[in-house]
């Protein structure tokens, strides 16, 4: 294991959370620095890749959320030659992971949040929205800690129909693709939940996102959706979208898991 000081941020780099398969699962570690007011708060972080590659270090928002509070943790998971559901279940062992090392991490066991980059958001979700559900929990490691999330953050998340992805591999069964499908499992009960998409994505439309928010809004979910105009796939590379981002996550997170809280209205009292 590698420890990397990089500002105010510490980064342990190959710690192992758990198996899959025939093989250790590992993640890096991003620290926020002492200096800075801990928010008890892990975010776990998933890289995308289409499901063909799952490489840790491509969690761009890891770094400005530590250097705001919070302790966020960039795993890897398995990807195609694996199929499905083998990527879910490598999710929750990590999310099992975080709780049960919780003190280590400086995080509060109920403060745990998952944050998923395009396939990613798409694990992220279905994380959110099969939670502690026997049928997709999996055995790589650390069996009855909660898979219990928080929260939800994605960026450019795939919602549709990925039966043909080749995750399900090349002869998928009808209850390997219904474990797959997502918009059926949003019901209510779903975690708080932040989308952020480009309008100029090609790759995942971001008529994803619109769908994802009315699905959400529909079975009473807290759901915000930020739009953001001209950019396409993979925005916050740029930092000043990344900086952006941060500090809409920081937010969101902060007001539904770090310290809960609510608005009143200022709308004015009707005649």
């Amino acid at each position: 294991m590698a420890v990397i000081e990089a500002g105010s941020v510490t980064v342990e780099q190959g710690v192992v959370f758990g198996r899959g398969g025939d093989r250790d699962l590992l993640c890096d570690i991003y620290r926020p620095s002492p200096d800075v007011a801990s928010k008890h708060t892990v975010i776990v972080h998933l890289p995308g890749g289409g499901f063909r590659g799952a490489n840790r270090a491509g969690v761009r928002l890891a770094r400005p959320l530590a250097a705001l509070g919070y302790t966020c943790i960039g795993a890897e998971y398995r990807v195609i030659p694996d199929v499905w559901p083998a990527p879910l279940h490598d999710t929750k062992a990590v999310l099992r992971w975080a709780r049960a090392h919780a003190n280590d991490l400086d995080a509060d066991t109920e403060k745990l949040v998952v944050l998923g980059y395009s396939a990613g958001a798409r694990l992220a979700l279905m994380a959110s929205a099969t939670q502690n559900d026997p049928e997709f929990e999996g055995n790589g490691g650390n069996a009855g800690a909660s898979t219990k999330v928080g929260a939800c953050v994605v960026f450019y998340p795939p919602a549709g129909d990925l039966s043909r992805n080749p995750i399900n591999g090349p002869n998928p069964s009808q209850a390997q693709l219904r474990s797959a499908s997502l918009m059926d499992k949003l019901v209510a009960g779903h975690p708080p939940t932040l989308l952020l998409h480009g309008t100029a994505d090609t790759m995942v439309p971001v008529k994803n996102s619109f769908d994802l928010y009315e699905a959400l809004s529909k079975v009473g979910a807290a759901v915000e959706l930020h739009v953001v105009e001209g950019v396409t796939h993979i925005f916050d590379v740029h930092d000043e979208l990344a900086r952006a981002s941060a500090t809409w996550i920081d937010l969101f997170v902060d007001r539904h898991v770090v310290n809960p809280r609510t608005y009143p209205s200022t709308e004015p009292p009707r005649p």
